[in-house]
C-alpha cells in the first residue's frame, strides 16, 4: 500500500532553500524576481545535500491529460456519436456538456494551449521539466566540485551523478516527444525542430538557447542516458521506487532505444529487468487480487500506485487533477471506449469486453465514459477542517507490463516472431492475474481464454469493423522511415502490440507518443451545438501534421524561442474535413 509518509518527502529545490532562477525563454511566465542576479543561493557543500537535492528534483508535472486529449483515446461527448455498447441500438446521440476549462477545448482541437499554463497543460509541463533540469545541473556542478573534477568520485557521488544524468535525459526525452515531431531516422529528423537541451546552470535571464533539431536532441538524450547507466546504483535511496533505481533506469533505456529504432539494444535493456524466462516473470507482474477489496477511488489508487508492487518500477509524484478533468465534455466514451475496453475478442467469449478492465476499477458510466483506477488521486490535506490541500497523481512511469510490450515490439522488428508471441501471451496472461474467486466468476461469465499464437495470427491479422487497433499492413511506417518495413507475417504481431499498448498505456499520455512515432492517422470529431442541431467538425491528423508537435508556451515564443508550429498554420488550413454524413467506418478509431 501507499507509504503513509509519502508526502513528507521534499518536493522542490526551493524547499531546500536553494534558488534556481530560470531564463525567461524557458519559463512559462517571468516575474520581478528574475530581473536581478541571485545573491543568496545556498552552497551544495556535502554529498548528503546533493542527494537531498536530487530527491527533491523530480518533475511534478503530468503530461497524461493533455496528451490523451491529443490522441484518439478521448472523444467529444457533444459530437454525434454511437454508444459504447456494441450490442445496443446503434443510434447517434450527443450531449451539451462543458469542458473542465478552455485549455481542454484548445488541446482537443489541436490548437496551441494559450489559456492556461497550470498543471495538466503543456505550459505547466514545460516549466516543471526545465526547473527540474536546472536543479539536476546544479547537482552535477556540485558533484564536479566535490569530486575535484571527477578525480575523487565516491560511491555516493557516482550514484548521484547517474541519477542526475538519467533525470536530465528523461526530462528532455519527454519534452522532445511532446513539443517536437517523432524521431524518424538520423537524417530525416535533422529537418524537425528539437527542444533546448540544457546542460549548464541558468543564472541569468538573458541566456538564450537554440532548439536545434530532433536528431541532435536525441544524441544528447542518449549520451546522458548511457553515461547515467554506467553510474547508477540504488545505494543512496531510502525509497527506490521514487527514484531512477537500477530497474527503472534500464526500463527507460529500453524505451529510448525503442523510440530510436535500436531494436537489439531495447531487447537487451528489457532483459536486464525482466530476465529471459517468462515463467519466472509472470508471478512478478501486477497482482490484481488486492483490487477485490477496493470500494473507493483512493482504494484503487493505493493498490495501483503501491511502491511495494514489484511491477511498478518507478513512480513519479505529480500535481494533477487528471481524474477530475476526464469527467466533463471530453471523455473515454463512444467508439474510443469501445476500441479500448468494450468489444468481443477471442480471449473472452462475450461482447461485454476485457475482464481485466472491470477489475481495474473503471469509474464512470456507459453513457458518459470511463476512467481507470490507476489515475486515482492521493489527496494531501493542508487543512482538513477547511478541506483544502493538493491533489497528487502518481504516474506509474515505468512498469514491467509496459516494458514487456516494448520488448515484444522490438522483437517484432528484429523478426523474432516466436519471442514476440511469447511476450504478448505472457502479457495477456498477466492481465488475468486475479484472485481465485474473481477468476472463477469471470471464467463462468465470460469464458476467459489464454492468448495463443494461433489467435494472434487469426484475429489480429484482420482489419474489420470489430477488430479494433488492427491494420491490414503497417506500410505507413515507411512515411516515418523508408527502411522501416514490417513483413506480412509480422503484421498480426504489430497489431497485437498496438492493441495491448493502447490498453496498458491508457490515460498516461503515451498513446499520443505511439500515434506520432508510428505515423498513425486519426480523427477528432468536434461537436458544434447550434440552434438547428449539431454540426460535427472532423479534424484529421495526418502522419506529418505540424500539430503533432505541440506548441511551446506563448511567453517563450514572445521571448524569442522558435515555435513548434509554422506561424502561418491555422486550424482550417491543415487536414480538416466536414463530411456530409457521419460514417462510422470512415471515422472508426483504429
Amino acid at each position: 500500500m501507499m507509504k503513509a509518509n509519502i508526502f513528507n518527502k521534499v518536493k522542490k529545490a526551493g524547499q531546500l532553500s536553494l534558488l534556481f532562477p530560470l531564463s525567461s525563454l524557458l519559463l512559462a511566465s517571468c516575474n520581478d524576481f528574475l530581473d536581478k542576479e541571485p545573491d543568496d543561493r545556498v552552497e551544495l557543500s556535502t554529498e548528503n545535500q546533493v542527494v537531498m537535492l536530487l530527491t527533491a528534483s523530480y518533475p511534478d508535472a503530468n503530461y497524461g491529460w493533455f496528451c490523451e486529449l491529443s490522441s484518439d483515446n478521448i472523444m467529444d461527448l457533444n459530437s454525434e456519436h454511437y454508444p459504447i455498447d456494441g450490442e445496443a441500438a446503434q443510434n447517434l446521440t450527443h450531449y451539451n456538456l462543458s469542458s473542465s476549462g478552455r485549455q481542454d477545448d484548445e488541446a482537443f482541437r489541436f490548437e496551441p494551449v494559450k489559456s492556461s499554463t497550470s498543471s495538466d497543460t503543456p505550459g505547466g509541463l514545460w516549466s516543471s521539466f526545465y526547473i527540474t533540469v536546472n536543479s539536476v545541473n546544479e547537482a552535477l556542478q556540485a558533484i564536479d566540485e566535490l569530486s575535484d573534477n571527477g578525480k575523487q568520485m565516491t560511491p555516493t557521488l557516482t550514484a548521484a551523478k547517474g541519477e542526475a544524468l538519467l533525470i536530465r535525459s528523461y526530462c528532455h526525452f519527454v519534452l522532445v516527444n511532446v513539443f517536437s515531431q517523432a524521431y524518424k531516422n538520423d537524417e530525416l529528423s535533422k529537418q524537425d525542430i528539437g527542444v533546448p537541451y540544457i546542460t549548464e546552470v541558468i543564472n541569468t535571464v538573458d541566456d538564450t538557447y537554440s532548439r536545434s533539431n530532433v536528431t541532435e536532441t536525441y544524441k544528447k538524450i542518449l549520451a546522458d542516458l548511457e553515461e547515467g547507466l554506467e553510474c547508477i546504483s540504488d545505494i543512496n535511496y531510502e525509497h527506490p521506487k521514487y527514484h531512477f533505481n537500477e530497474n527503472a533506469a534500464h526500463a527507460y533505456a529500453c524505451r529510448v532505444y525503442l523510440f530510436t529504432h535500436q531494436w537489439q539494444k531495447a531487447v537487451e535493456q528489457a532483459d536486464f529487468v525482466l530476465g529471459t524466462d517468462n515463467t519466472l516473470l509472470l508471478p512478478k507482474l501486477f497482482d490484481y487480487s488486492p483490487l477485490d477489496d477496493c470500494s473507493y477511488l483512493s482504494d484503487f489508487a493505493n493498490v495501483w500506485q503501491d511502491p511495494d508492487e514489484w511491477s511498478n518500477l518507478m513512480l513519479i509524484d505529480t500535481y494533477s487533477t487528471i481524474f477530475r478533468k476526464s469527467r466533463y465534455r471530453y471523455e473515454q466514451g463512444g467508439l474510443s471506449a469501445r476500441a479500448i475496453y468494450f468489444h468481443n475478442a477471442p480471449m473472452w467469449r462475450r461482447w461485454v469486453g476485457n475482464p481485466s478492465a472491470f477489475v481495474t476499477g473503471l469509474f464512470g458510466s456507459r453513457d458518459y465514459g470511463f476512467e481507470p483506477g490507476w489515475i486515482g488521486e492521493q489527496f494531501q490535506y493542508t487543512d482538513k477542517v477547511a478541506g483544502i490541500g493538493y491533489a497528487h497523481t502518481f504516474r506509474r512511469e515505468f512498469t514491467a507490463m509496459e516494458l514487456l510490450l516494448e520488448r515484444a515490439e522490438a522483437k517484432v522488428n528484429l523478426g523474432d516472431l516466436a519471442g514476440a508471441s511469447a511476450d504478448l501471451c505472457t502479457y495477456h496472461e498477466s492481465t488475468m492475474n486475479f484472485s481465485e474467486k474473481t477468476k472463477t466468476t469471470y471464467t463462468a461469465q465470460n469464458g476467459m481464454l489464454p492468448l495463443t499464437d494461433d489467435m494472434i495470427n487469426d484475429w489480429f491479422a484482420k482489419n474489420t469493423s470489430s477488430n479494433y487497433n488492427c491494420f491490414d499492413d503497417w506500410d505507413f511506417l515507411q512515411n516515418m522511415d523508408p527502411s522501416w518495413i514490417i513483413p506480412e507475417a509480422a503484421v498480426p504481431y504489430m497489431n497485437c502490440v498496438n492493441y495491448w499498448r493502447r490498453y496498458e498505456t491508457n490515460f498516461t499520455g503515451k498513446r499520443f507518443f505511439d500515434l506520432k512515432r508510428w505515423g498513425i492517422e486519426y480523427y477528432h470529431v468536434y461537436g458544434n451545438n447550434t440552434s438547428t442541431g449539431v454540426q460535427n467538425d472532423t479534424i484529421r491528423m495526418t502522419w506529418n501534421d505540424p500539430r503533432r508537435a505541440l506548441e511551446i508556451p506563448q511567453d517563450a515564443i514572445a521571448a524569442g524561442m522558435e515555435p513548434s508550429q509554422p506561424s502561418s498554420l491555422t486550424i482550417d488550413s491543415v487536414s480538416n474535413t466536414k463530411p456530409a454524413s457521419f460514417d462510422i467506418d470512415a471515422l472508426r478509431m483504429n
